[in-house]
């Protein structure tokens, strides 16, 4: 048995971090869902740029919806909802199977939007309805605009993945926006069954800090922060709170790891896959991560529930002088930054790409 189905059957799911034409049109994602355990995938303006810059593969399509008087965000949107609704597709046998817990795609609304909660909420609800997919969530930043949104679409009815969340503090921000969107539903007779993951992205605190803690210190700090966030979750599941709504019929908002490639060439590149091995939780992966974790990754056991262990852990960064508090709020706002600077990209690259059109096309 590889190592991937090891996680799968310890009870985490395995999705990928990725979305291209080529991993579609190629057979590689479904080889990945048959061979590798693979049961979901994210996407996010960095991953949809780097795919659209690096390949011609969607050249054909971009000029073509250009011709047709298409540009900018609404050519992009037109691209994403066709690879992730292929993909949904792809995963709907796993979606039906386990009753709506697994075989989810992700699309992000406009990072744009990222203080615009009215703006968020509206931009949600149309890509919803486009898709068609009861496999799809849509992604909210976990921003202070972000939240009020988030409750509002999940009293929509709409699936939603919670994204750039770094602490404890955010996911529980996301956790009670979740359920303050389903307790509204429950009051007001609707069905509570309304799918949500919520995204903690674990290595960039170590690339933050690389520079600032000792040595011995160097890689510790992510993990440390998603045990920390981990004991939340399961706290959380056993509050009397969520298990009023449980009993009614909603189903648990997911925790799940983000970020968890290695981006230190000194350490294993498995560090954060095998280090945030936990059931009920799901872990987005880079394809080289999860190719790697694949060839020669191993399941070393299971992330413990211990708010002790992982304040100890944390309480020695503190003494390296690192304020986990202020380092979360800024992972966050750069993090938000980045994914602006990408959409930039982004329809820099659509813009160009539209533009070489052929003769007699323009």
């Amino acid at each position: 048995m590889n190592a991937t189905q090891q996680l799968h059957d310890l009870g985490q799911s395995l999705w990928l971090d990725n979305i291209t034409r080529a991993l579609l049109t190629s057979g590689t994602l479904s080889r990945y869902i048959r061979e590798l355990s693979v049961t979901g995938l994210t996407s996010n303006p960095t991953i949809f740029d780097k795919a659209i810059q690096s390949s011609d593969c969607y050249d054909d399509a971009i000029q073509r919806k250009a011709s047709e008087g298409k540009s900018g965000e609404a050519l992009f949107f037109e691209l994403a909802l066709e690879d992730l609704t292929q993909a949904a597709d792809l995963f709907r046998p796993i979606h039906d199977a386990t009753g709506g817990v697994d075989g989810w795609v992700s699309l992000e609304v406009s990072p744009l939007l990222a203080d615009d909660t009215a703006g968020t909420i509206a931009a949600a609800a149309q890509l919803h309805v486009r898709a068609q997919r009861p496999n799809l969530f849509i992604k909210i930043p976990g921003t202070a605009a972000g939240t009020p949104a988030i409750e509002e679409t999940v009293f929509a009815g709409i699936p939603v993945n919670v994204t750039l969340l770094f602490s404890r503090e955010h996911y529980l921000a996301a956790a009670e926006a979740y359920m303050r969107g389903i307790e509204r539903r429950v009051a007001a007779g609707l069905n509570p069954k309304v799918a949500s993951v919520a995204s903690i992205f674990v290595s960039r605190w170590d690339v933050a800090v690389m520079d600032e803690v000792s040595e011995q210190f160097r890689n510790g700090l992510g993990i440390g922060t998603a045990m920390r966030t981990y004991k939340a979750y399961r706290d959380l599941l056993a509050s009397p709170r969520w298990q009023t709504l449980a009993a009614s019929g909603a189903q648990p908002q997911r925790l799940l790891w983000a970020s968890t490639g290695s981006k230190d060439p000194t350490v294993s590149d498995t560090l954060y896959v095998e280090a945030l091995a936990a059931p009920d939780t799901i872990n987005t992966m880079p394809e080289k991560t999860l190719l790697a974790f694949a060839d020669h990754g191993k399941v070393k056991g299971v992330l413990p529930v211990d708010e002790g262990y992982a304040e100890a852990v944390l309480a020695e960064y503190t003494r390296e002088g690192i304020n986990d508090e202020t380092l979360a709020a800024n992972l966050q706002r750069e993090g938000v930054e980045a994914f602006a600077s990408s959409w930039s990209d982004l329809m820099a690259s659509i813009a160009s790409k539209s533009g070489m059109l052929p003769p007699g096309r323009a």
